[in-house]
């Protein structure tokens, strides 16, 4: 069974004149242990893509299932639990807590749901030393970097159990090395069994996925196994768009 589904799904925003269609008739399933790479042009519809399946918002129509379960027959407080204990999401922006440490950011999800301060910190430094940030465990966000920040946010979106992670460009603010770490964790989740979906715009990121899907005009446009090696993705061909497109 698929861990994500997406099924027929279509998002719009606004109406009449103001009318902007973000996604069309978008089918996606995204198996345990699988990473899928989103790319595409800015305004595509990627990050709506992510915003729906990681039920932060609906869809106008279709349907989006999660470990084979309805979102749009889930309760409020069943989509909290949901996205408290099975999905790990990844922002642009980092959204950690300004007044939490980076290891109280990363260990918060695990106490939200019970487990214990102790476990959930152990947890939490874990992640963080996966990430060479144990050293900054103790920082408050506004004294780590942008590319701490960005760590501290896939080191929360990964800990605990689960089934599904989202990421809208994790490397966006990381040098090439720390970005290798990053999709490097992921593809360890995937490993464990987790789905993975990443949007991205880096074709060495998106060189770590088992698939990659294209959005255009919100559409998905073509999928495809990434090639032998990252550089084939820099370059035009059929189903790779090329120059800003990427």
């Amino acid at each position: 069974m698929s861990v994500l589904e997406l099924r027929a799904v279509s998002k719009v925003y606004g109406q009449g004149v103001t009318e902007v269609v973000a996604l069309h008739d978008v089918d996606l399933a995204v198996d345990p242990g699988q990473m899928v790479a989103v790319m595409g042009p800015s305004g595509s519809g990627k990050s709506s893509l992510l915003t729906i399946a990681g039920s932060l918002e609906a869809p106008t129509s279709g349907e989006v299932l999660v470990g084979g379960g309805k979102l749009a027959e889930m309760s409020r407080d069943e989509l909290a639990r949901l996205r408290r204990r099975s999905i790990g999401y990844v922002f642009q922006d980092f959204n950690l807590l300004p007044g939490l440490t980076a290891v109280e950011n990363v260990s918060l999800p695990l106490e939200l749901d019970g487990l214990s301060a102790r476990r959930a910190r152990a947890a939490g430094m874990t992640a963080l030393e996966r990430l060479d940030l144990a050293d900054r465990a103790g920082h408050f966000p506004d004294q780590l970097s942008g590319g701490e920040r960005q760590r501290v946010a896939i080191a929360r979106a990964v800990v605990g159990d689960r089934r599904l992670l989202l990421a809208d460009e994790p490397t966006g603010a990381l040098d090439s090395s720390t970005g290798e770490a990053v999709m490097r964790l992921i593809r360890q989740a995937c490993k464990q069994g987790v789905a993975a979906v990443v949007v991205t715009h880096d074709a060495q990121s998106a060189s770590w996925a088992d698939r990659v899907i294209f959005l255009r005009d919100d559409r998905v446009t073509d999928g495809t196994s990434p090639p032998a090696g990252p550089e084939s993705l820099l370059a035009p061909g059929p189903g790779f768009p090329s120059g800003p497109a990427l």
